[in-house]
């Protein structure tokens, strides 16, 4: 049976990339058959400018017609697949491209999911009760800098008259202690304007003082 409609192939399905690598060797091996064309058609050319008109000028001249008949079939076989290789690299950056893409797509789709989980757990109503409790307490405090910071006016009941009447007072047993201190400081008959003392009943005479002091 399986030799009338064939097995199962169990080989591995090719992939686009070694279905590029398999065309590209193709090429290369165009390459070096072309190369070897136009070595062949340049001697031929070479011999063809040194002969002469005659059968054997003719019969190289079909030998070159030949390879070049061979060479214009191989750089149409090499464009061929040049172009089938450009539209597999094309389909594989497409592939590479939807593959990258897939997995942006998965990455953003966990992260929605992990945000939605993160944000699922805050409460906005909370948040906003403990903004107004800090603007509280903010304004409790300015409440009580100002009151700290207050200044002790003079009570509206005292009489700005006695103030200036009891200043007045002060200033004048201000100057009676001065001129107190001053004459007990030094003695009033130590003074050059002083008087004598009143218990001399006339002052000493000029003469008498030098007589008792010889």
């Amino acid at each position: 049976m399986n030799r009338l409609f064939g097995a199962k192939s169990t080989a591995p399905k090719p992939t686009l990339n070694s279905a590029i690598s398999n065309v590209d060797t193709r090429i290369e091996s165009i390459d070096v058959k072309l190369a070897k064309l136009n070595a062949e058609l340049t001697t031929y050319q070479q011999k063809l400018a040194k002969m002469r008109d005659g059968p054997g000028k003719t019969a190289i001249k079909q030998k070159a017609l030949k390879v070049l008949q061979q060479r214009k079939l191989y750089e149409s076989q090499r464009d061929q697949l040049q172009q089938q290789s450009w539209n597999m690299e094309q389909a594989g950056m497409m592939q590479d491209n939807l593959k990258n893409t897939m997995v942006t797509v998965d990455a953003m789709k966990t992260t929605t999911k992990e945000l939605r989980k993160q944000y699922g757990k805050i409460d906005i109503d909370k948040i906003e009760r403990l903004q107004d409790e800090m603007a509280d307490l903010m304004d409790m405090g300015n409440d009580i800098q100002e009151s700290i910071s207050r200044s002790y006016d003079v009570p509206e009941d005292v009489d700005e008259a006695e103030l200036d009447a009891e200043l007045e007072a002060l200033g004048e047993e201000v100057e009676l202690e001065g001129g107190y201190g001053e004459a007990q400081g030094v003695p009033g008959f130590m003074l050059d304007d002083a008087n004598p003392p009143q218990f001399i009943d006339e002052p000493p005479e000029p003469g008498k003082i030098k007589e008792a002091a010889g």
